[in-house]
């Protein structure tokens, strides 16, 4: 039982580290993206790709919050 406790431990801060990763990718590129806009000279296919990117990172964040926060229907 101990084992498998620890293991669902290591298992739950691995996920919370990857949605950590995750969140800070996600404001690295919207920072990146924000200083492109305003740059007024930005390539819009290269901003383009990055929202795309961003989009594809906050579903990954959202899959693993489920992972950690499960709905719990009452």
């Amino acid at each position: 039982r101990d084992r498998i406790w620890t293991r669902m431990q290591r298992s739950e801060t691995n996920l919370r580290e990857q949605l950590a990763a995750l969140r800070n990718e996600h404001r690295e590129l919207d920072d990146e993206i924000i200083a492109l806009e305003g740059s007024g000279s930005a390539d819009q296919l290269h901003v383009k790709r990055l929202k795309k990117k961003k989009l594809a990172l906050k579903d990954q964040i959202q899959l693993l919050e489920d992972k950690l926060l499960p709905d719990i229907i009452a």
